[in-house]
């Protein structure tokens, strides 16, 4: 494509887009935002303030997409006219500016082509990313610090809210453990090809003799559940409910009062906690959502075990080691899964992933006709 005339590197790049439009049915789009817009102006549906949030929500998503690919499609329609400005001119800089815009388009459409793949019954939710230290003493409590970094980062570039829910600190240095919403449309679908172990190599920062460390650590992604999403949970028999004083990085006490909750569901030993809020009530409140949410992926993980089973499909979980980390002795960031690999390791650190995450999606796409 690099050899291609600008006009036919445009012409190619509408194609796709009206490949993406194709699939995302944008008439459909169109009629379902204005159901939508009327139902949303019935005075009536704040009355349901669950549906009516569910609603807006989908409203947003939907009108967000549509102006997305209608502004997509502008955008080629004038960077024909700044090529054509540049030529007739012999303008340097009005070229440069064309071919920076051409770059930033093909990405667009590149991520907007990924989002059409994004169409699995629970892809459109919220996250909860959970991180864990595994494997590497402090350098792994280390390590699950920068890789919240590196997700809170990553969000952050693309303008999506987070709410941190608990983290938990080691004593030496890093975190034991922390939980995390990403509150963006199709964040979910997304992010969960991040799910598994992340191993990281480097010569230890805590380690007087510069020996060089390998440590690990786990990354738990699940959908944020909907209302209609309900696993019935008997709080008198199935959880042992803590309460304790929050704090910070060295024991620093963040707050005077026990509103920290953790919620032990026993039948299952799956454990959440919720420490980000000054009332104790909205502390539990969150941390029965995270419950509810790590349930219903349990259950749709052994629904999915015992279909592949009745398959005599023997194809294992996604959740291994899925990447590797290398800072020493030489620096490259690899998935072990799609072969995507790069040398930049501190834009990767930085929240720069996105390469990564549109392999995975594809991937696992793959494996899903595959399966199918």
């Amino acid at each position: 494509m690099a050899d291609m005339d600008p006009a036919e590197k445009i012409k190619e790049l509408a194609a796709t887009l009206a490949s993406v439009s194709a699939v995302l049915d944008l008439e459909a789009m169109g009629t379902q935002i204005a159901e939508l817009r009327e139902q949303s102006a019935d005075p009536e549906l704040w009355a349901d303030q669950d549906n009516a949030q569910k609603v807006t929500r989908r409203l947003s998503v939907l009108e967000s997409t549509v102006n997305k690919v209608n502004g997509i499609s502008q955008r080629l329609d004038d960077l024909g006219v700044l090529f054509e400005l540049a030529e007739i001119e012999d303008d340097a800089d009005t070229k440069d500016e064309a071919d920076r815009e051409l770059e930033q388009l093909r990405k667009e459409i590149g991520e907007l082509e990924v989002r059409t793949l994004l169409n699995g019954p629970h892809d459109e939710s919220e996250a909860i990313v959970t991180i864990n230290s595994q494997a590497g003493g402090v350098d792994a409590a280390d390590w699950a610090q920068m890789l919240q970094r590196m997700y809170l980062r990553w969000a952050e570039r693309h303008g999506y809210p987070t709410e941190v829910y608990e983290t938990s600190y080691a004593e030496e240095a890093g975190i034991k453990s922390t939980s995390f919403a990403v509150k963006s449309a199709f964040a979910y679908g997304t992010l969960r090809g991040e799910h598994g172990t992340h191993r990281l190599v480097r010569i230890s920062p805590f380690d007087n003799q510069n020996r060089r460390q390998t440590s690990f650590a786990g990354v738990d992604v699940v959908p944020m559940v909907e209302k209609s999403d309900h696993i019935d949970i008997d709080e008198k028999t199935e959880l042992r409910i803590d309460v304790y004083r929050s704090s910070g990085p060295g024991g620093q006490g963040v707050n005077t009062t026990d509103s920290a909750v953790r919620i032990t569901h026993l039948p299952t030993g799956i454990v959440v906690s919720c420490q980000n809020e000054r009332s104790q009530l909205q502390n539990k409140a969150t941390a029965m959502s995270m419950l509810q949410s790590k349930l219903l992926a349990r259950k749709r993980e052994e629904e999915q075990a015992a279909l592949d089973e009745i398959r005599g499909d023997s194809v294992s979980s996604w959740g291994t080691q899925m990447r590797n980390y290398v800072l020493q002795p030489y620096q490259s960031v690899k998935d072990v899964r799609t072969g995507m690999e790069t040398g930049n390791t501190s834009a990767v650190l930085d929240g720069e992933i996105d390469d990564f995450i549109d392999a995975e999606i594809r991937w696992m796409r793959s494996r899903e006709r595959q399966d199918g």
